[in-house]
């Protein structure tokens, strides 16, 4: 939607909402007739030209610009005495609602906000320092709420309606976004917005976090380069997609890398990354790029790496097929409470590709193509940590066998005592660990 249509709409919203409070003996928004008076002058004023290279993103500074002198001439010319804060508080605002994303648009903005959550128009929370807090930010109602979604989604080519209810998108920042509205969501329009540093996190940052120790960080890039297989796992929130943003680095500069996303989260560094994203169905129906059509894709595009951002389905046979013919090296992430838990929903993940296959064809698949399992968890404390890194060893009849190289203890990620087997694929590829690395 062009940005003239924007005001066009924003306008009639305002004047929708200002009947409403009347009809039903609210009080009425004190500025709703300024704000459609500025918005008449913003269409009539703002040249097509800027209109045009707004819609691409370009020039928003020059925007804004012309908005402050309407919302001043527009003041002047109506005779209204306003205090310099209210004067900004408008002028915030109808920026944010032309431009940005309305009311949330300053929480997009605050660096120390991880997560913004809507739970429809009058409840706004925020995650900040890993611990959830209500904000005093509200919207008008649902119709509020809806406009900036479909702000959101409509760049990307995407819709979002009682047919397709539910939607997830990505921020020009590289913000994930994932809305559900009525008649799912109960309370009304709903909005999840997963925020991404614009400087990615490296690893001395996790280390100064306390996500990781030094020993641990060194024994990963280690296995990172030696081509061992990789798999993130944690729940919601735990900052897996991190970890495998950092993981990712430590790949070497000359290979062909190939990431597989749903949104696309992840930011290497390396100059050789073929980035590829799955696509929804449009509005027949038809159209769709499922993560698992990329993986197989991928396999013909020359990889020396393959990342998947997270496996959650039918792709997971694709992907452990791709590990036991050559694609070693690979790197992705799922959800689970455990390294085992992990395991399992492997397997689970793999009979939904639906492959009529026995338990243990698919236990030895896994067993052979999974070197180790990094589990990551939130505390209580809001803190992301590393609490578990699990080599898999091989099978023993029907079980997967495992073994702790390093666990979370006594407030600690501590080497367990154990020399992991894949010591002597590291070794082999040149690359030198302590001994008192697992001691």
């Amino acid at each position: 939607m062009s940005l003239l249509a924007r005001l066009e709409r924003q306008k009639e919203r305002e004047e929708q909402k200002q009947q409403t409070n009347l009809a039903s003996g609210r009080q009425a928004d004190p500025f709703v007739k300024l704000k459609g008076r500025i918005h008449e002058q913003l269409v009539s004023e703002i040249d097509s030209k800027l209109l045009k290279s707004i819609d691409h993103n370009s020039k928003t500074q020059e925007l804004k610009d012309k908005v402050s002198q309407v919302v001043q001439r527009v003041i002047s010319e109506q005779q209204l005495t306003l205090t310099r804060a209210e004067s900004q508080q408008l002028l915030n605002q109808i920026i944010d609602e032309v431009i940005g994303f309305g009311p949330i648009n300053s929480l997009i903005l605050d660096p120390e906000i991880s997560e913004i959550m809507v739970n429809g128009p009058k409840q706004v929370f925020v995650e900040r320092g890993g611990c959830l807090e209500l904000t005093e930010i509200t919207f008008r109602d649902n119709e509020h709420v809806m406009h900036i979604i479909e702000k959101m989604v409509a760049p990307l080519g995407r819709r979002i309606d009682e047919s397709s209810p539910m939607v997830d998108a990505r921020l020009p920042d590289g913000s994930r976004v994932n809305a559900i509205i009525p008649p799912l969501a109960l309370g009304g329009p709903t909005i999840t917005i997963r925020k991404f540093s614009a400087n990615p996190l490296t690893v001395e940052d996790l280390i100064n976090f306390g996500t990781l120790t030094p020993e641990v960080a060194e024994f990963l890039a280690a296995c990172v380069q030696a081509r061992l297989n990789i798999v993130v796992s944690g729940g919601t929130g735990s900052g897996k997609t991190t970890l495998l943003n950092v993981l990712s680095s430590f790949i070497p500069t000359d290979e062909r890398i190939v990431t597989i996303e749903d949104a696309a989260e992840l930011r290497l560094r390396q100059t050789h990354v073929v980035s590829l994203e799955s696509r929804p169905p449009n509005i027949e129906g038809k159209g769709a790029v499922t993560i698992r059509d990329l993986v197989r894709n991928s396999l013909r595009m020359r990889p020396d790496r393959i990342v998947i951002g997270e496996v959650r389905g039918g792709e997971a046979l694709d992907m452990l097929q791709a590990m036991n013919t050559g694609h070693d090296g690979s790197l992705t992430t799922g959800h689970a409470n455990s390294p085992r838990d992990m395991l399992a929903r492997l397997e689970t993940m793999v009979l939904m590709a639906g492959m009529d296959l026995p338990v243990r064809a698919i236990r030895e698949q896994i067993a052979s193509a999974i070197d180790l399992i990094v589990q990551q968890a939130r505390l209580k404390d809001g803190s992301r940590k590393v609490v578990q890194i699990t080599e898999v060893q091989g099978i023993e009849g029907e079980v997967i066998t495992m073994q702790d190289i390093f666990a979370y203890e006594r407030g600690a990620l501590r080497a367990t005592g154990i020399r992991p087997k894949c010591a002597e694929t590291i070794a082999a590829r040149g690359i030198k660990l302590p001994a008192s690395l697992f001691m």
